[in-house]
């Protein structure tokens, strides 16, 4: 017989907070006995390449895994445990990048550093991270806000798309972000908008879809961002800017929620305003969205939890919607939440 969680709200603090750390001790040792997934529920072995998967802590400790190492699993598994973080220590990023290219780890007092992919150690999975803050001294004051690949997988990126929490959106030129990045470099005038949240990049004639945690969302053409940037998206004093995607107008946008719920926006149901700054309308019913990735015919979706587990699925998988609705079960979370999402691209067919 399947028991049913009782009601944990009226307990105290301590009590609650100990039940739950057991909970996710449990889903740590369930995850750890259960046998890897055979072929035929995970698809054909991927072959090796030379794009990395890059996970970050929220103190700075960062590893990288080869790709084929996540193998592909069925909407709503469990996955790997992608990072063997301390639980003072969880992962929040989830970077996918060429081991010949770089990643910039951006602040939130917009100060940027490069980071080669290929300085960082590979590791298996599970394995653990290595601090990037001895390398990159912040100010005491100072956090690590967001992290990306200096150039997109497909190599056709003309300009990364910054947008801040309050929804300040900038276009910055792809050459100010490559080898000669002076570490410690102000990419972005915090006063002008708040912290960095998220980031994307674009091939500069693309629809820009903003997301907020409550699920708010606003569309309008790229080219309408003028050279200093401006307000992209009007934000609710409550609520906060989270994701950013760059889209042909007849695209779609892949919605995570923190309780493992996605769904595939197609921007055929969401219309587009005719310039930025205006009020978001809502994209996905959720507590809380966690990130917004476009998502093509062919890619895989990777989804990171807050314990550290990695599970990778076909986009496919996932119903394209039109409306609003709250999304299917994309991960199995137990005493869980998830933190970030990233596409990853079909492998380019070998040449005959």
């Amino acid at each position: 017989m399947e028991l049913e969680r009782p009601d944990l709200t009226q307990l105290p603090p301590h009590v609650r907070a100990y039940i739950e750390a057991l909970e996710a001790k449990l889903a740590r040792l369930q995850a750890e006995s259960e046998p890897v997934a055979s072929e035929s529920a995970s698809g054909p072995e991927e072959p090796p390449s030379h794009t990395s998967v890059i996970t970050i802590t929220e103190q700075g400790q960062v590893k990288r895994t080869p790709r084929h190492l996540y193998g592909r699993q069925r909407r709503g598994g469990m996955g790997v445990f992608g990072i063997d973080a301390a639980e003072a220590d969880p992962p929040v990023g989830l970077v996918l990048a060429d081991d010949d290219a770089g990643i910039i780890l951006l602040t939130d007092q917009g100060r940027a550093f490069r980071l080669p992919v290929a300085e960082l150690p590979e590791t298996p999975l599970n394995g653990r991270g290595r601090s990037i803050l001895e390398r990159f001294p912040l100010r005491a004051d100072e956090r690590l806000a967001l992290a990306f690949p200096d150039q997109p997988l497909d190599g056709r990126g003309a300009y990364l798309i910054l947008v801040t929490r309050r929804g300040q959106v900038r276009r910055i030129a792809a050459h100010f972000l490559g080898r000669s990045l002076q570490p410690g470099t102000v990419l972005y005038n915090v006063s002008e908008g708040g912290p960095p949240a998220a980031a994307c990049w674009s091939q500069g004639d693309q629809e820009l879809f903003i997301v907020t945690r409550a699920g708010q969302a606003t569309r309008f053409a790229e080219r309408l961002v003028p050279v200093r940037g401006c307000l992209g998206m009007r934000v609710d004093p409550q609520d906060e800017v989270v994701g950013v995607a760059a889209i042909p107008a007849d695209g779609a946008v892949f919605l995570l929620s923190d309780q493992g719920k996605g769904t595939i926006r197609l921007m055929s149901g969401f219309s587009a305003h005719k310039s930025p700054g205006a009020a978001g309308k809502t994209a996905m019913r959720a507590d809380q969205i966690v990130g917004a990735v476009p998502v093509q015919e062919g890619d895989d979706l990777l989804i990171l939890s807050r314990l550290g587990k990695v599970i990778r699925f076909a986009a496919a998988e996932v119903p394209p919607k039109e409306g609003v609705v709250q999304g299917v079960n994309c991960m199995n979370l137990r005493a869980d939440e998830c933190v970030a999402v990233a596409v990853l691209p079909a492998l380019a067919a070998a040449p005959a």
